[in-house]
């Protein structure tokens, strides 16, 4: 509590000691202690959260000696400095705008940035009061600018893109390569999250952004600080749901386009599956939602439509005794459209030749 200088909630106090359980317990002894000591500090509940702080009635004594905290537009620019560091202050200002002059100026009146005269403008670079400010070990730029990354990667609601003025690669699986291209996403990487070596751990934590299989999250945060978006392409209403959770990445004409295209596609195939009397049996949850995608008619004695993987998560072969095979992303195409409308395909197709046969 006394290092973070504000208001910090209890879970963040259980993650620093061992015996978790007991936290509350030492912060009511710890309160208690700090009441009957009768010094200049006190323990206060705050909406939930705890503080060390100076007991009000000698807030006015210390002001004068009390640091000012950075506000957020400030803190932001400091930032920006600190991580591009050398950094021209024109650059600066075309990026944060002319409130930076005033940013600069206060900064630099604390100590903890110098400017140094370049050309018609100035060249900023932290100082040694910087590290002191932030109990960073170094000054050196190099040290700085991977305590930032460290610093920002493990908040959730600090992003690069926005405190820095940079924005990392997205990180992508290879099964949704083809999304990327889809949507006009240009900066990505592929990786491999699910069971990845020491290197491809510390590769992807160079990244912004991780896109996986929906399911593979809570893995995945085992070793990825930044944001994980979990997505999922078995049906034509997944690809939208997706689109739309990536758009913000991609560029707009390629997303409305993306759109556009995936909406005829569902509307084809649902106008082909509104002919169909014959009844269907899904073999998984997979197969369940597509055919409920295309309203066919569900039955125990129905075709049974199955996966054409073999055996499901609990080791029974699925596809064994099957009328219809769904290819999955085993044996599917890599472009992620085509895999989609593939697998409505094959339920359509399979349908109409049983019927023939019939």
């Amino acid at each position: 509590m006394f290092a973070a200088g504000g208001p910090v909630e209890l879970n963040a106090l259980k993650e620093l000691v061992s015996k978790r359980n007991k936290v509350p317990r030492i912060i009511e002894s710890l309160i208690e202690e700090y009441r009957q000591r009768q010094t200049g500090l006190d323990i206060i509940e705050l909406e939930g959260k705890y503080v060390m702080q100076v007991k009000p009635e000698y807030a006015d004594t210390v002001r004068s000696v009390a640091p000012r905290e950075l506000p957020s537009p400030i803190l932001r620019t400091l930032s920006m400095i600190a991580y591009h560091q050398p950094l021209l202050q024109s650059d600066l200002v075309e990026k944060r705008g002319n409130a930076t002059y005033d940013h600069v100026r206060e900064l630099e009146e604390r100590g903890l940035i110098k400017r140094t005269p370049q050309g018609r403008s100035m060249m900023l670079s932290t100082t040694h009061g910087f590290a002191e400010y932030f109990g960073l070990e170094s000054s050196e730029p190099g040290y700085v600018k991977q305590k930032i990354i460290e610093m920002v990667s493990h908040d959730s609601q600090i992003g690069l893109d926005k405190w820095l003025g940079v924005k990392r690669p997205v990180g992508v699986t290879r099964g949704y390569i083809s999304l990327m291209f889809l949507l006009g996403i240009e900066d990505f990487k592929v990786v491999e999250p699910y069971n990845p070596t020491q290197s491809e751990i510390e590769r992807m934590n160079s990244l912004g952004k991780l896109v996986i299989a929906k399911g593979y999250g809570e893995k995945v945060a085992e070793f990825f600080n930044g944001e994980i978006i979990e997505i999922q392409a078995v049906t034509f209403d997944d690809l939208l749901n997706t689109i739309d959770r990536l758009s913000n990445l991609g560029k707009k004409d390629k997303v409305n386009a993306a759109v556009e295209r995936i909406g005829k596609l569902k509307s084809q195939y649902l106008a082909r599956a509104m002919g169909i009397s014959a009844r269907v049996k899904p073999g998984t949850d997979m197969v369940s939602r597509l055919i409920s995608d295309m309203k066919l008619n569900v039955s125990a004695r129905g075709m049974l439509v199955a996966p054409d993987y073999g055996l499901s998560s609990g080791g029974v072969d699925v596809s064994k005794d099957a009328d219809i095979l769904v290819p999955t992303h085993q044996n599917a195409p890599d472009d992620i459209v085509e895999r989609v409308c593939q697998r409505y395909e094959a339920i359509l197709n399979g349908i109409t030749a049983k019927e023939f046969k019939a």
